[in-house]
């Protein structure tokens, strides 16, 4: 269950960059007001992660899976560089959260 809870406070991590991309830097209301509930939600989701989950590897997994699909979506919605090296970087991202998660029980 604290996997799962951990995989929900990234995604809502995520929710919570494309937001405050809309916010367009805190002059847009709903985005912000969205923006600053999806990175409390992402907190308190963490927070009852870590109940169970070591804090090093938990927040290793939930900033790398939080910043590669911030990265993956900043691509696909806001035509952001998809250079060979960058996706290529945001695999080794996705790469240590796999080892992160298989080392853990």
């Amino acid at each position: 269950m604290a996997w799962l809870l951990l995989l929900a406070a990234a995604l809502v991590d995520i929710a919570m960059a494309i937001a405050l991309k809309y916010a367009d830097g805190w002059t847009r209301l709903w985005p912000s007001i969205l923006g600053l509930a999806c990175a409390n939600g992402a907190i308190a989701l963490l927070t009852l992660a870590l109940r169970q989950l070591p804090v090093g590897t938990a927040f290793a997994i939930f900033t790398g899976i939080g910043a590669a699909g911030a990265a993956a979506l900043g691509i696909l919605l806001y035509g952001e560089s998809a250079a060979p090296l960058r996706l290529l970087l945001i695999a080794a991202i996705i790469a240590a959260i796999a080892g992160l998660k298989l080392t853990q029980p």
